[in-house]
């Protein structure tokens, strides 16, 4: 389902009326994204104390962000690691989730251009061509399907991602 979103606009001495395809919130995976995952890069330690407590997970950044970033094309993920946290010393895993999953546990799903996280602006190759999915609160546990380690070099960049970038 689509809504049609109707803006006016003032150029050249002119009123115009464009009309723009809105999508609502809640759309189907299948119809925002070629990709039907949703995944999180994670410290470890981070994710290895929610699992432990049973609660969701929220990152360092999302009190400033207002919702935890996603990505959903698997080869944009490596990529991602290495521009917003590869001075982030630790293990890392990777978590994959569905919009489904995510649902059943309490959490919606918006796709949007990139954004920064934290201070951080997403100015890396490739960050405007397609959509990221925006999880509208934490993780929890019972929402992630897998849970990937990933590995890193001496230097903190990203290599690969267990079953998923190898």
């Amino acid at each position: 389902m689509r809504f049609l979103k109707i803006h006016s606009v003032f150029a050249a001495g002119v009123w115009s009326t464009l009309l723009f395809m809105a999508t609502p919130m809640n759309v189907d995976a299948k119809e925002m994204s070629d990709h039907p995952f949703v995944f999180h890069l994670v410290q470890a330690s981070l994710w290895n104390k929610a699992e432990e407590s049973g609660e969701a997970y929220f990152p360092p950044t999302y009190s400033q962000d207002g919702f935890t970033h996603g990505t959903s094309n698997p080869e944009k993920l490596l990529t991602v690691a290495n521009h917003f946290y590869q001075e982030v010393t630790g293990d890392w895993y990777c978590l994959r989730m569905t919009i489904e999953s995510l649902a059943k546990a309490g959490v919606s799903v918006v796709y949007e251009s990139t954004a920064p996280v934290g201070d951080k602006e997403p100015d890396f190759a490739g960050s405007e061509d397609e959509l990221y999915p925006h999880i509208m609160g934490g993780i929890h546990p019972l929402a992630v399907l897998e849970v990937h380690p990933v590995g890193r070099d001496g230097d903190g960049e990203f290599l690969w991602i267990k079953g998923i970038s190898e």
